[in-house]
């Protein structure tokens, strides 16, 4: 963990799960998300946020499946970290970084490049855990959506010990909801 006493840019999970906890389904579709990029508040909320992003955090599997929409060019300006444990391609115009091993150890070279903006962590919950069980891990935004997979990608396959602390609730159109929890230490 960060050992620096200054203070140090959030962390936070923005996901969207279903109702019944699946980031994705079976085959690492999120098809069902992306029906509600058009719902009211979405889009604004999403450009919002990621107003406030200064560095992205991501492992392996979310990188290719960024790579491998073809028809959509990078979206994020910001630096993204990957965490990865083979060599990966780079991404013409992205200012991509790979790394491995622990995440406490990048950690301060990630918060370094966030500056004084947050840290997100995109993408799937094993990566995710690491951060929960590095105590890395400040906030949860999760979007809830009114669809029910029965299987797939679980939002986080992690304990975290204490109840979060609900910070706030937003409700978007077509019966999406987010709810932002801070994560105790």
């Amino acid at each position: 963990m960060s050992t620096a006493s200054t203070k140090r840019s959030r962390t936070i999970y923005y996901v969207a799960q279903t109702l019944d906890g699946f980031i994705a389904d079976t085959e690492h579709r999120i098809d069902w998300l992306l029906a509600f990029d058009g719902a009211e508040g979405i889009k604004e909320h999403y450009e919002a946020f990621l107003a406030g992003i200064g560095a992205l955090v991501m492992g392996g599997k979310t990188y290719d499946f960024l790579c491998a929409q073809k028809d959509m060019p990078w979206p994020y300006t910001q630096k993204t970290w990957v965490y990865t444990n083979r060599a990966r391609p780079q991404i013409e115009g992205a200012d991509v970084a790979l790394v491995h091993g622990d995440v406490s150890t990048s950690f301060d070279a990630i918060a370094a490049s966030a500056g004084e903006k947050a840290i997100w962590l995109v993408g799937g919950g094993d990566l995710v855990a690491q951060y929960v069980r590095a105590e890395l891990l400040d906030e949860i935004h999760l979007g809830l959506a009114p669809v029910v997979l029965g299987a797939g990608i679980p939002l986080l396959p992690t304990r975290i010990a204490k109840p979060l602390t609900l910070r706030s609730t937003k409700t978007f159109g077509r019966g999406f909801v987010e709810l932002r929890y801070d994560v105790p230490r």
